[in-house]
Parts: C-alpha cells; structure tokens; sequence
C-alpha cells in the first residue's frame, strides 16, 4: 500500500474548513432529504442514504437528528425541495476548485459562488473545466488510538475490501465509491471509530501556495463553507505547514 496517498497532502487544511462550518448537521439534513426522496427512507434499500448516514455518524450527528431528517424528507416537513448543483472554477494561482452545493433557489446559489469566487481573485468556469483534475474515491478517517498495531489495522482494511491504506496522525483508508459502504459497514462492526467517512474527490495534481497567495485561499474557502447551500468544497492547493495545522 503507497505510504501517501494524493489525498494526504491537503487533508488538515479540508479539515480545518470542515471544522469551521457553522451548520454542519443542517448540511447533512439536506443531504439525507435527497437520498430520502431519491431512493426511499430505509437505508437498508437506499445506498445513498446509507452513505450519508456513515457521514453523519462520523460527524457526531446524534441518532435523533438523522431519524428526524429522515422523517423531514418523507413526511409532512419534506416539501422542500433541494437540487444537487455543482459549480467548477479556480482560485488564486490557478487552484482547481469544486463546489458541491444543494439548493432550493439556483439563481441565488449560483450568484453567491460566484461572487466568492471573484472576490478572492478566482473566477468561476464551465462544467468539466477542473473535474478531470479529481478523481472520486470514499475516505475513511479511524481516529488512531494508543495501543492500537498499524499492521493490524491495515489488514483489517484490506480484508474489508479497501484499496488503499495510510497510517499517519490518524489511519487513513481508501477506497473506491462502490465498495465504501461495506467497508464502512465492515470496520465498524469490528469496533474501529471513524473521525470521518464520506466520498471525496482526490486531486491528481496539487499547486502549492505561500503566504499571502494561502491566506487569500484559505479566506474563500472559509466564505464556502459558511454558506449555507454548499456542502462540500475540493480543491488541488497545498497549504503550508502553519496553515495546515491551525485548526
């Protein structure tokens, strides 16, 4: 198994924009609405809800609030309806940027990314002009605890179908969007907690940035992420090691 993989380099500062959300579990409630009204309320039959209650979970949403956004979608408080829009541009020095958002209103979505995008000196481009640069992948995150044996942990992953491993900080396990459910599913019945699970877009490529060119894009993603409509947010930037770790 590679001893770092693509996604190493730019997970502390994703996590630190994660960690800023003010909304978290809002997001994801819009997240379990779609996979409720696209596939149905049981997650035993929907993949997708199960996705995105191995993110939920992992998030520390309590068991309460995902029954409840559940109940949101396929009852009498689900008439909202959100639409999965993805907008594509770049960000200082030529950063490749993805945001994932859901909305009820696409005029007002597409204008406020827009607006983050050139206010930080990027621009907003066409569909397809950056995706290439990413390739999906699930990305589970174990919190790594004393006494746990790396070796043993890697075996535990590929045994539950993983294509990829990294021990680092934390344990790291890759794998493709297919098989990420049963891997879940797997670990965690084997008792390993996971600090987070979901499907990412893993960067070929990363740029790296410096001063004031980081700070500018750690600025807009930071304006990403407190917008209430988008969900995620994947870019190909290294950040400095300074940055990174000031979570």
């Amino acid at each position: 198994m590679s001893g770092h993989s693509k996604w190493s380099t730019i997970k502390r500062a994703k996590g630190k924009t994660d960690a800023a959300r003010s909304a978290v579990f809002t997001k994801i409630g819009r997240e379990i609405a779609v996979a409720v009204k696209a596939g149905g309320p049981d997650p035993d039959s929907n993949s997708a809800l199960r996705t995105v209650i191995a993110k939920a979970k992992a998030a520390n949403m309590p068991n309460d609030n995902i029954n409840r956004s559940i109940k949101k979608a396929s009852g009498e408080l689900g008439s909202i309806n959100y639409e999965s829009v993805v907008y594509e541009g770049y960000g200082t020095n030529g950063v490749a940027v993805i945001v994932e958002t859901l909305t009820d209103n696409k005029n007002r979505t597409a204008g406020d990314v827009r607006h983050i995008f050139d206010k930080f000196g990027g621009s907003m481009g066409t569909n397809g002009c950056v995706s290439y640069l990413f390739e999906s992948k699930g990305v589970i995150v174990v919190e790594k605890k004393k006494g746990m044996d790396d070796d043993e942990v890697m075996m535990a992953a590929l045994e539950a179908g993983a294509e990829d491993f990294n021990a680092d900080d934390e344990y790291e396990i890759i794998t493709t969007p297919e098989d990420f459910n049963a891997v879940c599913d797997n670990l965690r019945a084997k008792g390993y907690e996971f600090l987070s699970s979901q499907i990412d877009r893993i960067p070929s490529m990363t740029i790296a940035l410096e001063d004031s060119a980081a700070e500018k894009f750690t600025k807009m993603l930071d304006m990403f992420e407190e917008n209430d409509d988008v969900q995620n947010v994947y870019h190909n930037a290294e950040l400095p090691e300074s940055d990174e770790e000031d979570e």
